[in-house]
C-alpha cells in the first residue's frame, strides 16, 4: 500500500518509469486544469520545458512537486482500464456495395434521432459527409473520431459532431453470450473481424445491440492526434478519458494495471498519465481508457485491453 502523503517515489514501478516522456506529456496537456494549485504547477513545468530538460530533471520535478492520494473503488477491489485509438480507414464520396454506410452530420436535433436502426432506416444519401464500411464506421463511433483517406487521396478527420443520446452498450458480453466469439476471444479485432464476414443484416442486428450512435463534422488532418474533450492533443500511451464526476481535465494520474484476459493481451501497463478526455462508457473513480495512439497497430493494442486496475491521483504539494 502506499499511504496518502506519500511521494510519487512510493509508487509501484516509479524508478522504471521514462519521466522525462511523463513530463513532456504533462506540460503539453496541464493547461486544462483550473484548480488555481495545479495551474500553477503547470506554469512551473512549462517553464522548466522551454529549456532543456534531463530525465533526471523530470523525475526531480514530479517527486518535488506531488504527493500521491490512492484512489479505491467503493468495495475497494480493483477498478478497470481499457483502451482506445484514432482509427485510420477508407472510405468513398459515392456508396458502392461495401461502401454503403454512410457517415452521417448531426441532425437538428440528434437526441430526438432515435436509437441506431431507427437513425439508419432513416438516413437519405444526401446527409452522408463520406461513405464507409459498416463494420469500419461502427468503430469509428466508439472511438468517437478518426481518419478517413479518400479514393482520391484526400484525407480528412472526422471529429464527433453529437449523439443521439443512448446509453452505449458494448457488444463483446451479447456476442459471446450467442456464441458468435469465444468468451476470451471478444478482442476489437476479433469482433471486426466477425462483423466483416457477417456484413449485412446479420452484422446489421448485432450493431444495433449499442443504440448509441455518433454524428460527425470531416475536419482537415493535420498529421497529429486527435484532441479529447479538454481541448487538448492527445498522447499516445500518455492520456487517457476518465469520469469527470470523479476527475479534472489536467489531473496527473498513475496507473497500474496487470493480468489483462483478453487474446493477445499485453502483460501490464503502468505509469503516470493525464486525464485529457471523457467516455460515455467511462464511470466510476478507478476506470480509464488509455489513448494507444493512431492507425491499425495501435487499433490492435487498444482492443485487447481489459486489464484490472489501481490508480493513484499525484497532487500538487502548492
Amino acid at each position: 500500500p502506499v499511504p496518502v502523503g506519500s511521494g510519487p517515489a512510493a509508487l509501484p514501478g516509479w524508478a522504471d518509469e521514462d519521466h522525462l516522456a511523463a513530463f513532456r506529456a504533462y506540460a503539453a496537456g496541464c493547461g486544462a486544469a483550473r484548480e488555481a494549485a495545479a495551474r500553477a504547477v503547470c506554469q512551473r513545468a512549462r517553464r522548466l520545458d522551454s529549456g532543456r530538460v534531463t530525465p533526471s530533471d523530470a523525475r526531480r520535478f514530479f517527486e518535488t512537486e506531488f504527493f500521491v492520494s490512492p484512489v479505491e473503488t467503493s468495495d475497494g477491489r480493483p477498478g478497470l482500464l481499457t483502451s482506445y485509438f484514432a482509427p485510420e480507414y477508407p472510405a468513398r464520396h459515392a456508396p458502392d456495395a461495401t461502401f454503403d454506410a454512410p457517415v452521417l452530420s448531426a441532425p437538428a436535433d440528434p437526441r430526438g434521432a432515435g436509437d441506431r436502426a431507427a437513425i439508419e432506416a432513416r438516413a437519405r444519401p444526401d446527409q452522408a459527409l463520406a461513405w464507409m464500411r459498416a463494420e469500419d464506421l461502427f468503430f469509428l463511433q466508439i472511438q468517437g473520431s478518426g481518419y478517413l483517406t479518400f479514393e482520391d487521396g484526400r484525407r480528412a478527420r472526422a471529429a464527433y459532431a453529437a449523439d443521439n443520446g443512448r446509453t452505449f452498450v458494448g457488444i463483446a458480453r451479447p456476442m459471446a453470450e450467442r456464441g458468435l466469439l469465444a468468451p476470451n476471444g471478444t478482442s476489437g479485432d476479433a469482433i471486426r473481424g466477425w462483423l466483416a464476414e457477417h456484413r449485412g443484416p446479420e452484422a446489421r442486428a448485432v450493431m444495433a445491440l449499442n443504440p448509441r450512435y455518433i454524428f460527425f463534422r470531416l475536419d482537415p488532418d493535420d498529421g497529429g492526434d486527435p484532441a479529447g474533450a479538454a481541448g487538448v492533443p492527445l498522447t499516445a500511451r500518455r492520456t487517457i478519458a476518465v469520469d469527470p464526476a470523479n476527475w479534472a481535465y489536467g489531473d496527473l494520474a498513475w496507473v497500474d494495471a496487470d493480468s489483462g484476459n483478453l487474446r493477445g493481451a499485453s502483460a501490464s501497463y503502468r505509469g503516470l498519465v493525464v486525464a485529457l478526455d471523457t467516455g460515455s462508457a467511462i464511470k466510476g473513480p478507478v476506470r480509464a481508457d488509455l489513448y494507444m495512439g493512431r492507425g491499425d497497430a495501435a487499433g490492435a493494442e487498444a482492443g485487447t485491453v481489459r486489464h484490472p486496475l489501481r490508480m493513484w491521483r499525484l497532487v500538487p504539494k502548492g
